[in-house]
């Protein structure tokens, strides 16, 4: 079909709507033609204006522009006895100039201003050039982004890029900042893949970089990926000599996150002198629950809200307890929330008692199937270890526990000697047999410290079952974490309402009789111990003293004597300049692969757990630093190293790497003519040390040497950073 179309209609709206300049310069080119209209109709008219010019001493070209342009011109004209057909040609050239040039420039004048606004809400005007933070994309965490921005440098700018609707995301950033801070905060219309935008926001000038997105887009991660690829493939242009420090980037789906920690898929990232951060908001919000332990309060930014220790005040190497995560649910959260779990919490009396294991146990309807996908994700570590099944749908009462091990093909030490293992329980947590295992494990508290993380998609379910729990798990003062996708403002209003019941103990009894007397029971307050997680305005949290510690950790191993086992002496260490060190440990991590990196980052999120076991082995209250800088004796030091190879092992596996077969181990006795090449496998994620403390071959000895360096670590972290966990 033929399409019909006016070409001169759409040249004329194109080029009006292209700005001011194009609009005066139109309007100029109508005065030129009228003035040589006028001039020629003046001398048409066979007056002699020209002697009424040299009269009144007005150059001859210059009457006919007056009359365009002047309003007392015509006056002037008629007053001095000019008339006929003189007069009439000037009236038509007044009447027309005054249209034009009066009407015409006001109306422009107008619509500039105007357009002029409607482009700044629309973000279409571009303000910075240098020294500024982008942010790629609008998301519900972007706010909690900025905020970090803010915390770093309050007078920083940031610039957000996104095809949203400016004035959305202006309307719902009004709601976490002040107006200060929103004067800091550009909005800029564009599309994160398309290099078309980058020139016109400096990209080549900003300081970081930030690739969020839109997360429930199905192709969110994918977009992601090809973001990067362009803002490399635009930094690689011939005459840019300036490049962002840093490169995080989002990814929504944990597999794919899972990927970025061992693939160098990013490359051309590290060739461009930056630094590739993949973030997952999901992994994020656990490593504030087990690590950080706070969130920010979405009412005052400036407040953190504590989370209480998964693992009481401290585990010592005599303690007969184990820690123990119940997750409802098998989402993204828990699964995130799991992992972290047995990346970062591991602890001294396992190497006592074999059976004193970080337990984290899933409940879910699905859990026959959720168990499949999860144990063939992550098939390496079940290949050492087994997992624990249980099938409560059908409310059968006492449900025989099945050892999972089909994946297993270790044998005697070479299996089941990871200090974490995991458990699957088939039910609705509605139920009464789950309900009954609910009761039990609160009950449980001399052997067992015990958190629950209520983690399903449906927000009412997870808000319903907290509020609604056995009596045994309020009773017994058992950690509740509730999910919430946004405020957490009722569930910390709840808690802190019980927490003000429970301090006041004499009023906050009941009357018991027991062993035919009667005592008086204190009550801990119902809600006491619940707490929110996973607000998406509070999810970004960037933890930089653990990636400090991380590259002092590298610089460690960098640096260490291999053969002997040792790290360079604390003597030659003081010797160095903080700056120097600080130089150095940025350019060893900037060379380090992701895989190694990722290494570095667990073993850094341990320090503040470690601590917290060396407090207590010390006879020290949770959060006291007083002796955090004291070295480590020789007892301390082999507890810990324990602890960190313990640990080691857990990261390697999940991770991707595998423990050797016997034809592929270094250490089997038939091989050891071929340790050297054996060796190497490492490089294709086989790693030879993936096994029990007491079987190493003095490698051991760097995991004592990591220990004595503790206090080294946080010192030269606090100079860093101001403080160090």
């Amino acid at each position: 079909m033929r399409r019909k179309h006016s070409k001169f209609k759409l040249w004329f709206d194109r080029l009006l709507s292209k700005g001011l300049l194009r609009q005066l310069l139109f309007v100029a080119a109508i005065l030129f033609v009228l003035f040589i209209l006028s001039w020629y109709f003046l001398d048409y008219s066979g007056c002699k204006w020209k002697d009424f010019a040299n009269e009144s001493k007005v150059p001859e070209w210059l009457l006919p522009l007056y009359l365009l342009i002047d309003t007392n011109a015509f006056n002037n004209l008629y007053i001095n006895g000019v008339h006929g057909w003189a007069l009439v040609v000037a009236s038509i050239t007044f009447i027309l100039g005054a249209f034009i040039f009066n009407g015409a420039i006001i109306a422009i004048i107008t619509n500039f201003i105007d357009q002029r606004v409607q482009n700044h809400r629309g973000g279409h005007i571009h303000y910075l050039r240098s020294g500024h933070h982008i942010v790629m994309g609008y998301d519900d965490m972007v706010p909690s982004i900025i905020t970090h921005i803010f915390e770093k440098d309050k007078d920083a700018y940031v610039l957000l890029l996104s095809a949203a609707d400016a004035e959305i995301i202006r309307e719902k950033l009004m709601k976490v900042f002040d107006e200060k801070q929103l004067q800091h905060i550009i909005i800029n219309y564009g599309h994160r893949m398309s290099k078309d935008y980058y020139k016109d926001i400096h990209l080549e000038t900003a300081e970081q970089i930030y690739i969020v997105g839109m997360r429930s887009l199905p192709a969110h991660d994918a977009i992601n990926v090809e973001c990067v690829d362009s803002i490399c493939n635009y930094l690689q242009q011939e005459g840019i000599k300036t490049r962002p420090k840093r490169i995080t980037c989002v990814f929504e789906n944990l597999d794919t996150y899972a990927a970025f920690k061992t693939t160098e898929i990013f490359g051309r990232v590290k060739e461009l002198d930056m630094e590739f951060v993949p973030y997952n908001f999901y992994a994020g919000w656990a490593k504030q629950v087990f690590v950080k332990r706070f969130h920010r309060d979405m009412d005052n930014p400036e407040k953190n809200i504590g989370y209480p220790a998964v693992y009481g005040q401290g585990v010592m190497p005599d303690d007969n307890k184990y820690v123990h995560l119940v997750f409802v649910g098998t989402t993204n959260f828990a699964v995130a929330f799991a992992m972290e779990a047995a990346n970062v919490l591991h602890f001294p009396n396992f190497n006592r008692d074999k059976r004193l294991k970080t337990l984290v146990t899933f409940v879910d309807v699905n859990a026959d199937k959720e168990k499949d996908e999860f144990v063939t994700r992550y098939r390496h570590f079940f290949e050492v270890q087994s997992y624990k099944y249980r099938d409560l749908s059908n409310e059968q009462k006492g449900a025989a526990e099945v050892a999972g091990d089909e994946l297993v093909c270790f044998e005697g030490d070479d299996a089941n000697f990871l200090d974490v293992e995991f458990e699957f329980i088939k039910g609705d947590v509605f139920s009464a047999g789950v309900q009954k295992v609910i009761r039990e494990w609160a009950q449980d508290k001399d052997n067992q410290y015990l958190s629950i993380f209520l983690a399903l998609s449906d927000q009412r379910k997870n808000f319903a079952f907290g509020m609604n729990m056995p009596d045994e798990v309020y009773d017994n003062e058992i950690p509740v974490f509730i999910r919430q996708d946004r405020s957490d403002n009722f569930v910390s209003n709840l808690r802190e309402a019980d927490e003000a019941v429970r301090a006041n103990e004499k009023k906050n009894t009941y009357s018991v009789v027991k062993d035919g007397r009667l005592k008086q029971t204190v009550s801990g307050g119902r809600y006491a111990n619940i707490y929110p997680f996973g607000m998406n305005e509070t999810a970004f949290c960037a933890d930089e003293r653990s990636l400090e510690c991380a590259k002092l950790i590298n610089y460690l191993y960098e640096t260490a004597h291999y053969e002997a086992h040792k790290f360079k002496s604390l003597a030659d260490l003081d010797a160095i300049p903080v700056e120097q060190i600080r130089k150095e440990a940025d350019a060893y991590w900037r060379k380090l692969s992701v895989a190694l990196k990722w290494s570095s980052l667990y073993n850094a999120y341990t320090i503040s757990i470690k601590l917290d076991t060396l407090r207590a082995m010390r006879g020290l209250a949770q959060g006291d630093k007083s002796c955090d800088m004291q070295p480590l004796t020789e007892d301390e030091m082999e507890v810990m190293a324990r602890v960190e190879h313990n640990r080691w092992n857990v990261e390697k596996l999940l991770m991707g790497y595998r423990k050797p077969k016997r034809e592929e181990d270094k250490y089997a006795e038939e091989n050891k003519p071929f340790k050297g090449e054996l060796k190497q496998n490492k490089n294709r994620f086989i790693h030879p040390d993936i096994r029990p403390y007491d079987q190493l071959d003095g490698v051991e000895e760097l995991d004592k040497e990591f220990s004595r360096y503790i206090p080294w670590i946080l010192g030269m972290t606090e100079k860093m950073n101001g403080q160090y966990c």
